[in-house]
This record gives C-alpha cells, structure tokens and sequence, in this order.
C-alpha cells in the first residue's frame, strides 16, 4: 500500500467569531476590557502556555496554527497591535466553542 498523502489534524478555516463580534459573549467582554492580563492567564492557562509569554502575537499565532486558522503572523500582529482586548476576547471565544464540539 502506497501512502499518498499525509493526514492533516483540521481542514484550514477561520476563527469562529469575528474580531468585533464582542456582543456574541458579553461576559467575556467584560472580562477582557476590566482586566485584560487577567483574560491572558486564563487563555494562557486553558492553552497549557506560560502567562508570561504575552497575550498577543506569539499566543494568537501557536493558536492559529494548531487549529489550521487561516492568517498571517503579520496578521496576528496587526491584530494584536492596535486591537488586543479584541484579539483576546476573540481567541476566547473561539476556545470555550472548540471545548463546546470536543476539538479542543
């Protein structure tokens, strides 16, 4: 038998909420704007990575590239850069869903 391809873990999509879709979970909104370190502990935590490796590009880009998420790391730190308390509530976001269907 001849191997053809190799398997790959997701097929490439996007994250499941937008940047701006804050209104999806308000609670996390909240927590994201009144305490934006403390969100980074808690996705820094739930990703088994370091608190203190930061909460933005390098957090954004291990999770997007473990998932097969669509974007750059210029992106990621485009995103990061002018947006954070965005980008966070986002990569939120789309955690607590993936925990929700089991792929996370």
């Amino acid at each position: 038998m001849e191997v053809t391809t190799q398997p790959g873990p997701y097929a490439p999509s996007n994250f499941q909420t937008g940047l701006l879709d804050c209104c999806e979970d308000c609670s996390t909104c909240v927590y994201g704007f009144l305490c934006l370190p403390c969100l980074g502990c808690t996705i820094a935590s739930r990703m088994e990575e370091c608190c203190l490796c930061g909460l933005g590009m390098p957090m954004r880009s291990v999770y997007r590239t473990k998932y097969n998420i669509k974007g750059s790391l210029c992106k990621d730190y485009m995103v990061s850069y002018f947006c954070l308390p965005c980008s966070a509530c986002q990569l939120k976001r789309d955690i607590d869903r993936r925990k929700e269907q089991g792929i996370f």
